[in-house]
């Protein structure tokens, strides 16, 4: 069993909280609309939005994710949360948690900060090109929804 973590960084040029109002506050009744291709639904099965909140990613390709919200901050446009249940965990992954934090870029952009910590089961040991996949599928969310934030001023301001 070991803990690999690793930090990712990516820029836009849409506001903080517009991307933290997309991606994470409402990323529920957004994110199946703009990737009807891979995303089926996404479920709130417990709570309210708020941190204990669990939601249920239904993919396309017929499986799903859960994860519990830990913590969310609107102010410091940040939040935690830990996945809980998928293909994933199990086999490769005892847990898998991560940090989201939208920064102002002081140009009326963003920076966007993802660390991910993952503790693997027994001596699986993740390769480079997992961890690269794992940044592409990051990047597949955010770029739909930068792109429609950036085609809609309006939405989520």
């Amino acid at each position: 069993m070991g803990v690999v973590s690793f930090a990712q960084e990516s820029e836009s040029p849409v506001a903080p909280g517009r991307l933290f109002k997309a991606l994470i506050l409402d990323s529920h009744n957004l994110c199946p609309k703009l990737m009807p291709q891979s995303i089926k639904s996404i479920d709130i099965i417990q709570g309210d939005g708020g941190v204990g909140t669990i939601k249920q990613t239904n993919f396309t390709r017929g499986i799903h994710i859960k994860h519990r919200i830990d913590e969310v901050d609107n102010e410091k446009c940040r939040c935690k949360f830990t996945l809980i249940e998928g293909d994933v965990m199990g086999e490769k992954l005892r847990s898998a948690a991560y940090e989201i934090e939208f920064m102002d870029d002081g140009e009326g952009g963003s920076i966007c900060r993802m660390l991910s910590e993952y503790e693997t089961v027994g001596d699986v040991v993740f390769r480079d090109e997992d961890i690269e996949e794992g940044k592409e599928k990051a990047t597949e969310l955010f770029k739909p929804v930068e792109a429609f934030l950036l085609a809609n001023p309006d939405a989520y301001a």
